[in-house]
């Protein structure tokens, strides 16, 4: 990670770390990192995002590049505008977080931009530089939704007739999500639209799945779908339970298989996936891989092998033969399409699937460098190969918070119980320690 980039973009509080100052110079930077001169900026609806997207627009103006303005819409909506359109995109959001926070998400032709480009636009940030050209030109982006909306045509979805109710988050997807929501499942009640700058993510949103199970409950709708801050995971769920990112990759696996669609029979999950999908991914004889945790990682691995479908257990799903990124809207769309060819409740289509009890524990305010250590390692290492092989244990920093990450799976709840406990214990004892 740089000094501002983090594994996302830049993150941190609205108005602190992220100013009026420091969006005008990493503006600045974007034409000279990327030695593109055409941009595409949209952001969601926290109440510092027009804001920041603005002295975005202003830094990059005054470097003489031109500025197409998106407004309020989701992250894969300018990943896909950039990537068409061969140009800059930037998104401002901070995805999941609460709206006290922001941050910078920035495409280089549709994709996160490297260490490289962000190391050359953190120069303009630490050494902003004043020299007036002739500003480049400003204007709406009038072709952006239609752009976006092309995507849909390469798929049959048709008009299902599920009870579906879906929670936007009072996000960055909440316009265009309700616009195709109304085409192809008309009747759908949406929740979470009403943005009003303070709430996005606020007890609703992929993060707080009890707004929409509860809302689905009391109404008797048969399926929940559920977005983030900025529109790229997804979680469903229907009165029953929630189903995560895993599960619902299973069930599109498992369908473009049947079609004979899944190319190379593969598909690409993380290190923190549920044992019990991995059992049934063997059981349907498809094959899989595990990245380290982050989608950049999953894209990664699914472009170096031209496998098509791969993401992670929080809802970040990538569907490359019909977008090179991670939407939640997209998703839904095809579980719709898939319940409806199949004629299936998402239970049925999960039906032969035994999950793993599962735990992931948050250590707040210690050290990171912990996990380093020899005893840490030699005692994670001991603690795996006494869970055996059909168990999961992973224990990591976090790229974006000041805490670690402790999950572990396995088919016995007490062990379970007792590994996850006795890991958590250790990490805080060695912690407090080292803060002696």
């Amino acid at each position: 990670m740089g000094k501002y980039f983090g594994t996302d973009g830049i993150r941190g509080v609205a108005f602190k770390k992220l100013d009026a100052a420091l969006a005008f110079k990493l503006g600045q930077g974007l034409k000279h990192a990327t030695d593109i001169s055409d941009i595409i900026i949209g952001y969601d609806t926290r109440e510092s995002s027009p804001m920041l997207a603005y002295m975005l627009a202003a830094g990059a103006l005054s470097e003489g590049a031109s500025v197409k303005f998106a407004g309020v819409c989701s992250t894969p909506m300018v990943a896909h505008y950039s990537k068409e359109k061969g140009i800059i995109g930037v998104m401002v959001t901070a995805s999941h977080n609460p709206f006290t926070d922001n941050g910078i998400k920035v495409f280089n032709k549709g994709f996160k931009t490297t260490e490289q480009e962000e190391a050359i636009i953190e120069t303009f940030i630490d050494s902003p530089k004043y020299n007036i050209k002739p500003f480049g030109k400003f204007k709406y982006a009038k072709d952006f939704k239609s752009t976006y909306l092309k995507i849909y045509d390469q798929f049959k979805i048709g008009t299902s007739e599920f009870k579906i109710a879906y929670d936007s988050a009072n996000g960055a997807n909440y316009e265009i999500a309700k616009e195709l929501f109304d085409t192809y499942a008309e009747g759908s009640v949406q929740i979470g639209n009403e943005p009003d700058g303070l709430n996005i993510n606020k007890g609703c949103g992929s993060t707080h799945m009890s707004f929409i199970q509860s809302y689905v409950k009391e109404n008797n709708f048969d399926i929940g779908f559920s977005f983030d801050g900025d529109g790229d995971r997804l979680m469903v769920c229907d009165a029953e339970r929630i189903y995560d990112g895993d599960e619902i990759i299973y069930i599109i696996a498992s369908f473009l298989k049947k079609k004979n669609e899944l190319n190379k029979n593969h598909v690409v999950l993380t290190k923190m996936s549920n044992p019990g999908i991995l059992k049934a991914l063997k059981e349907r004889e498809i094959k899989y891989s595990l990245t380290d945790v982050g989608d950049k990682y999953v894209s990664l691995e699914l472009i170096k092998n031209d496998y098509i479908i791969g993401g992670e257990n929080s809802g970040h799903i990538i569907m490359r033969h019909l977008l090179h990124t991670g939407d939640g809207l997209l998703v839904a769309m095809v579980l719709l399409s898939i319940m409806a060819e199949e004629k299936k409740t998402i239970s049925e289509l999960v039906s032969d699937i035994t999950l793993f009890p599962y735990e992931l524990i948050n250590i707040k305010d210690v050290d990171k460098s912990i996990l380093k250590t020899k005893d840490m390692q030699d005692f994670l290492t001991y603690t795996k190969e006494n869970l055996g092989e059909d168990s999961l244990l992973l224990v990591r920093p976090s790229g974006t918070e000041n805490l670690i990450r402790v999950t572990v799976s396995h088919q016995n709840q007490q062990i379970m119980k007792q590994t996850i406990l006795s890991i958590v214990s250790k990490i805080k004892s060695v912690g407090s320690e080292n803060n002696e």
